[in-house]
């Protein structure tokens, strides 16, 4: 998706990708929404593991959508907020909404579809872990050092903290 889907990165002008006439701030929504499919589909699996009874399973999927709820209320601003001074209060609450809905049904889907693959879902779990883990490390690290505030860094290492205690707690 890389490839099919137009992107800029921090301090680039051209868009990666194919050839579009979408704006920054929609290939930026365009991102978050297809971002929060996987996260979505990440929770519904470890739903289906904690609902098959799966040992510890319970307190992980807690854990994990206690997580990327909390994470999720800095991305919606980050969808809504350029919006709203642009296109109206309206119509960025909608693109805020829109890009956030995609995570439950991403999560209903993986839920359905978990009782096919029930023997893979820990490897599917492992490797979504490690999708996130890859962006993370590739994206988001570079561009929080490179910004001259350490606002950034501070913010991955406590996003990090949080959920190493999230994990730990429950």
């Amino acid at each position: 998706l890389d490839h099919l889907i137009p992107h800029l990165h921090v301090g680039s002008e051209q868009a990666e990708g194919p050839r579009s006439s979408l704006s920054r701030t929609a290939m930026m929504v365009l991102a978050v929404t297809l971002h929060n499919l996987p996260e979505g589909m990440v929770v519904g699996l470890a739903a289906a593991l904690a609902l098959a009874g799966e040992p510890d399973a319970m307190s992980g999927a807690l854990a994990l959508a206690l997580g990327i709820g909390l994470q999720n209320i800095p991305e919606g601003a980050a969808v809504s907020l350029p919006l709203a001074t642009g296109e109206g209060r309206k119509r960025a609450f909608g693109a805020g909404l829109a890009s956030g809905l995609v995570e439950p049904l991403g999560a209903l889907l993986a839920l359905v579809l978990a009782g096919w693959v029930r023997a893979a879902l820990p490897w599917l779990m492992s490797a979504a872990a490690g999708c996130m883990v890859c962006v993370t490390a590739q994206e988001m690290i570079p561009e929080a050092v490179e910004a001259d505030e350490p606002a950034g860094v501070i913010s991955v290492v406590l996003g990090f903290a949080l959920m190493m205690a999230l994990d730990v707690a429950l």
